[in-house]
C-alpha cells in the first residue's frame, strides 16, 4: 500500500471517527500526522511541526480574543439591541436584523457556532413575542453567520485566505467576502418568502396575535409551560440529532442519551421596550479598536492576527475588567481544529498526496467537471461534519489542479467557500444543532426536519449553482 492511500485512509478515518463520536477532530488529526509521519514515513517530530501553521494560530486566537472582550464589556449586546431597535417596530425586518447582526459578528471575528449561539435565543425569543415562523428567524441566523463568515478578519475568510496565500494562488480577499455575503443575501430573500416573510409585512410589533405564519400546517402553535418562553430556560429538550448542545461553547458534542441540556440563560430582551444598553467609555473604546482592525485589514499589509492581538492587548490595559476571563472564551476548540487539520495537510503535502490527488482530478479529462467534483464533496462532508476542517483540507486538495490555469483560481476558492458552508443549516452541523435547540418547546421536531430538508437541499443546489455563477465564466 503506496503512502498516497495510506493518509488518504487515516484523514478518512479522522472525518469519520470525528463524525460520529465525541473524540476532537484537531487532535485526531494531530495524531495522524504523528502516527504516518513516523511510522509510515519516517519523519522527525521537527518535520512534523513544521507544517503546523503558526500564521493561523495566531490570527484564530487574537480575533477570538478580541471578541471575547467585545462579549465581556456589553458591546455585542449594545449591536444587537441597537440594531433591532433601528426596525422601530416593523415586524418583516426582524429576521433581517439578525441576518445583519449575526453577519457583523462572524466578520468582526466570532467563530460561527459562537455568533450563533449568541443571536438564537433572541432570535427564537422573537419568533415566540411576535409570532415569526421558527424556521425562517433560523434559516436567516445561520445564513448571516455564513455571510459574515469570510471577511478578511473572519475565522472562514483567514483559513481560506491563509491556505491559499502558502499554496501561491491568486487570491482576491474582498470578492470571496463580498460573493460569500451577496450570495447568503439571495439565498435569504428565497428563505424570507418560502418560509411566510410575506405575511409579516406590514405588521408591527404592537399589532400582535395570528397564527405562526408560513408553514403552520406542520409547524404547531408554541404552547409554553412552566415558564419557557421559547428562550432557553434551562432543562433538556429532546434532539434527533443525539447531541448536547452548549449555546456559550462553539461546539456541539455527540451524547448516549439523545437530549440536549441547555444552560440557564436569561430571556431575551424586548428590543422596543425602554430598557437598552448604552454607549460608554469601554464600548466606545472596543468599537474604535474594531473599526481600526478592520480598516487596518483592509488597507495596509499588517498581519490580520497580530493587529488583533495589539488592539486586544490595548483595551487590556485601558479596561482591565473587560479582559477578565477573555482568554478562557477564546475559541480554542476552533483553533486546536484547524491547526490539527493544517498540520496534518502538511504531511499529506510533503509526501505528496496532494499533488497526486490533484493531477488525479486534473487527468479525468474535464477540468470543469473535476472543478464541480471538489465542490460537491465539499457540501456533502461539511453538512456532516467541520466546515472549518472541510476548509482546510480541500483547498490544497484543489491546488495542483488550479496550477494548471485551466480553471481560474479565485472563482473555484470562492465556488468552494460558499458550497461548504452554506449547508451549516443543517441541524447535524453545529449551527443548525443550536437553532433547533433554541426553537419553541412544541416546535422542535418541526423545526428539526425542515432544517434537514432545507440542509440537504442545499448541498445538492449549493455546488452547481455556485460552480455555474464562479467557475464556469472563467472558463468561457
Amino acid at each position: 500500500m503506496s503512502d498516497h492511500v495510506i493518509s488518504l485512509i487515516a484523514l478518512a478515518l479522522v472525518f469519520t471517527v470525528a463524525t460520529f463520536t465525541s473524540v476532537h477532530m484537531g487532535a485526531l488529526a494531530i495524531v495522524a500526522a504523528f502516527v504516518v509521519g513516523t511510522f509510515f514515513v519516517h519523519e522527525s517530530a521537527d518535520e512534523i511541526f513544521g507544517g503546523f501553521p503558526g500564521d493561523l494560530f495566531v490570527v484564530l486566537v487574537g480575533v477570538t480574543f478580541l471578541f471575547a472582550i467585545a462579549k465581556n464589556n456589553g458591546t455585542v449586546d449594545w449591536l444587537v439591541h441597537a440594531s433591532t431597535r433601528a426596525v422601530r417596530g416593523r415586524i418583516a425586518l426582524i429576521p433581517w436584523v439578525m441576518f445583519l447582526v449575526t453577519a457583523v459578528l462572524t466578520a468582526v471575528g466570532a467563530v460561527v457556532p459562537a455568533a450563533v449561539a449568541i443571536i438564537a435565543p433572541i432570535g427564537m425569543g422573537f419568533a415566540v413575542r411576535y409570532r415569526i415562523n421558527p424556521v425562517l428567524l433560523g434559516l436567516f441566523i445561520i445564513n448571516g453567520a455564513s455571510a459574515g463568515g469570510f471577511s478578511p478578519i473572519s475565522i472562514f475568510g483567514s483559513i481560506t485566505n491563509g491556505v491559499v496565500s502558502r499554496n501561491d494562488l491568486p487570491g482576491n480577499p474582498m470578492l470571496l467576502f463580498a460573493s460569500s455575503f451577496v450570495f447568503n443575501a439571495l439565498l435569504s430573500v428565497v428563505v424570507f418568502f418560502l418560509f411566510g416573510g410575506r405575511e409579516l409585512m406590514g405588521r408591527r410589533a404592537q399589532d400582535g396575535g395570528g397564527p405562526v405564519p408560513g408553514n403552520a400546517d406542520d409547524v404547531p402553535e408554541a404552547r409554553p409551560k412552566g415558564g419557557d418562553t421559547g428562550a432557553p430556560g434551562g432543562g433538556a429538550v429532546a434532539l434527533q440529532t443525539s447531541t448536547t448542545v452548549t449555546p456559550t461553547s462553539t461546539t456541539v458534542t455527540p451524547t448516549s442519551t439523545g437530549t440536549a441540556e441547555l444552560s440557564d440563560l436569561p430571556d431575551p430582551p424586548d428590543p422596543f421596550g425602554p430598557s437598552a444598553p448604552r454607549l460608554n467609555r469601554v464600548r466606545v473604546l472596543t468599537l474604535t479598536g474594531l473599526l481600526g482592525l478592520v480598516l487596518g485589514a483592509l488597507f495596509t499589509d499588517l498581519n490580520v492576527g497580530l493587529l488583533a492581538l495589539t488592539v486586544a492587548v490595548v483595551l487590556s490595559l485601558l479596561a482591565p475588567e473587560s479582559a477578565k476571563g477573555a482568554v478562557d472564551r477564546c475559541a480554542w476548540s476552533t483553533v486546536l481544529l484547524v491547526c490539527g487539520v493544517v498540520t496534518f495537510v502538511g504531511t499529506m503535502e510533503r509526501i505528496g498526496t496532494i499533488d497526486w490527488l490533484g493531477h488525479s482530478v486534473a487527468d479525468i479529462g474535464a477540468p470543469l467537471l473535476g472543478a464541480l467534483l471538489i465542490c460537491c464533496i465539499g457540501a456533502v462532508v461539511s453538512a456532516f461534519a467541520s466546515t472549518t476542517g472541510i476548509l482546510g483540507a480541500l483547498i490544497p486538495l484543489a491546488v495542483p489542479f488550479l496550477l494548471g490555469g485551466e480553471v481560474g483560481a479565485v472563482g473555484m476558492v470562492i465556488a468552494l467557500a460558499i458550497s461548504s458552508s452554506v449547508v451549516d443549516s443543517s441541524p447535524i452541523s453545529t449551527s443548525g444543532a443550536l437553532v433547533t435547540a433554541h426553537a419553541p418547546e412544541g416546535q422542535r421536531d418541526a423545526v428539526f426536519r425542515k432544517l434537514m430538508t432545507w440542509g440537504l437541499s442545499m448541498a445538492a443546489i449549493a455546488p452547481p449553482v455556485t460552480w455555474m455563477i464562479f467557475v464556469v465564466p472563467g472558463r468561457l
